[in-house]
């Protein structure tokens, strides 16, 4: 008992006045223990979001917006999505913060300190469209197991870094070389050092691309520490998780990276379209790419009201993974008849695209306005949820809200 220590009484006096509320036993607390109503930070606060956001998990920290809150061209970090795996990494410090590249095909390994990457190569900014591969699962039926988003997980900020091609051609690497994977400081949630909870990775056309950054700022400023700081890997028009946050190793390989999170169910669908529900077997399941084009009603919010003698005017975003929108539409009929919005074209490739219309409606009523964008290459948006598969991944059905005209 001696060794045993306990927690202060003007210790307990301060909680009580911080909750509101006696803490009774409250000098029984041992000594180093964290009471159970301090342990659950509240997120808002913890990483600058605003507190409109919506939190689907809190081990790990998964967060997402609203389609109203998307509004902005650019992405601020109070309106973005936090999709995470493992447990953020504390107590960085930025002087021993370093990157390895290795792997099969590299012959010598070689390590960047961050002030290597941020003077030794030239800097580039690129605004990006980052989704989370499971935006949209709460549609899916059956349920798809994994986080319920509905349609917040995706983002468009503006992203500064040198590009990861510049890296690599630096380093030097084989002519067998077929992928990247990272590799990142975040721990397992289960605290386990030799477990990684994420490790995914791209083939080298995509990590070649000019877009592909080894970023270290967002919208200008350093990366929030929810979303990578101090380096992450920026790779628009793929799924998030191809984006890996807090990396300190890229590995480039002579095969598909073998990482967590790289095989099973996991950011991979069924090869062939399956029936809802059907057990589908790891040889018939094909690794996500470029996500499929997508829109979002970004103005007014679902359930608005106005009379009839008014227009509305509905803006929002669309993209289209590697590719680019070529028109952007809207129906107030349930799909039965479409007319063509405005849109603008990207401010550099992989950005999303903003569109405008002015509706005019015939009548009183209750009404549905969905948005249905199509790609370079004639894809569009289908009006109901696609093709069903295990992990709920890459619904990109019409967004749709609810207009009540009186």
């Amino acid at each position: 008992m001696n060794r045993r220590k306990f927690i202060t009484k003007g210790a307990v006096v301060s909680m009580a006045a911080l909750t509101g509320i006696e803490f009774v036993f409250g000098n029984n607390i041992p000594f180093g223990y964290t009471p159970l109503v301090f342990q659950q930070p509240d997120p808002f606060t913890l990483f600058n979001k605003d507190k409109r956001m919506s939190v689907l998990n809190n081990k790990p920290w998964n967060i997402e917006a609203k389609a109203h809150l998307l509004d902005d061209q650019v992405t601020p970090n109070k309106f973005m999505f936090i999709r995470n795996n493992g447990i953020i990494p504390e107590q960085i410090d930025t002087k021993k913060w370093t990157l390895t590249i290795d792997g099969e095909s590299v012959k010598i390994p070689i390590t960047f300190s961050l002030q290597d990457l941020k003077t030794k190569f030239k800097q580039y900014t690129y605004q990006l469209t980052l989704e989370c591969g499971g935006n949209g699962r709460s549609e899916f039926d059956p349920p798809a197991k994994g986080n319920q988003w509905t349609i917040g997980a995706v983002s468009c900020a503006n992203w500064t870094g040198v590009r990861l091609k510049d890296v690599l051609k630096e380093v030097g690497f084989s002519d067998d070389a077929v992928y990247v994977g990272y590799h990142a400081a975040d721990q397992h949630l289960s605290r386990n050092p030799k477990k990684e909870p994420i490790s995914r990775g791209a083939p080298m056309a995509k990590a070649l691309q000019d877009e592909t950054l080894l970023a270290f700022q967002m919208n200008g400023e350093d990366i929030p520490l929810a979303h990578g700081y101090p380096l992450r890997l920026v790779a628009g028009g793929w799924p998030a998780s191809v984006s890996g946050k807090w990396i300190n190793r890229i590995s480039v390989r002579n095969k598909i990276h073998d990482g967590p999170k790289m095989g099973g169910s996991s950011y991979r669908v069924p090869c062939k379209s399956v029936a809802p529900g059907e057990k589908v077997t790891d040889e018939d399941m094909c690794i996500i790419e470029s996500m499929p084009v997508k829109s979002l009603i970004t103005y007014p919010m679902s359930g608005a009201m106005l009379p009839i003698e008014r227009s509305l005017k509905i803006r929002g975003h669309a993209w289209a993974g590697e590719l680019e929108v070529h028109k952007m539409e809207y129906s107030i009929d349930f799909g039965s008849t479409w007319t063509t919005c405005n849109i603008d074209k990207p401010v550099n490739r992989l950005a999303w695209q903003h569109f405008n219309a002015n509706i005019t409606f015939p009548k009183v009523g209750y009404y549905e306005v969905w948005a249905r964008a199509t790609d370079s290459q004639g894809n569009s948006q289908p009006m109901l949820v696609p093709g069903w598969n295990p992990k709920g991944y890459l619904n990109n059905a019409c967004h749709r809200i609810a207009i009540k005209i009186t």
